[in-house]
């Protein structure tokens, strides 16, 4: 799957089911602390978010599960784990606002688009969500739904 440009941004991989999963309420964007063989892998549009989420441990915001697979061009002694924990760059006051409204709200961080941004360096959007439950999720398909047909008749009427 190759990346795509939007907006100056070279988008690497989506994680488009979280917003059918959560209710997302603030979004963050984070740097990410990468090996050189990790970056080689992203910019080839090679990535996996999907499965992953964010974690506040040992004073740091962590990445967990997100699969970045191993850059074929490198030797077996410079590759790196493809599911490894990675370390997120943010300022210490929103990894503080970050832990407090998981502990007290008991809310999670969702990782919702990997991509470069103009300058060529690897970012990370994340979300502060609270997830759905399954009557949430039909009433979001019925408003989507009407919202369709909606926007059908009114281009059939003119």
């Amino acid at each position: 799957m190759a990346a795509k440009n939007e907006g100056g941004r070279r988008i690497v991989a989506e994680n488009r089911q979280a917003r059918h999963e959560f209710f997302l309420t603030e979004t963050y964007e984070a740097g990410l602390q990468l090996t050189g063989t990790e970056v080689k892998s992203l910019r080839r549009g090679q990535s996996n978010i999907g499965e992953s989420y964010a974690s506040v441990e040992e004073g740091g915001l962590w990445l967990i599960n997100a699969y970045i697979p191993e850059y074929q061009g490198a030797g077996r002694f410079f590759q790196h784990e493809p599911r490894r924990k990675r370390r997120l760059l943010l300022h210490a006051k929103e990894i503080h606002k970050l832990a407090i409204a998981i502990d007290r709200q008991g809310m999670t961080i969702v990782p919702i688009e990997l991509y470069f941004n103009e300058r060529g360096i690897a970012k990370l959007k994340l979300a502060l969500a609270q997830g759905k439950k399954l009557h949430d999720k039909r009433e979001t398909a019925k408003k989507r739904d009407w919202n369709r047909e909606k926007a059908r008749l009114m281009r059939e009427k003119g």
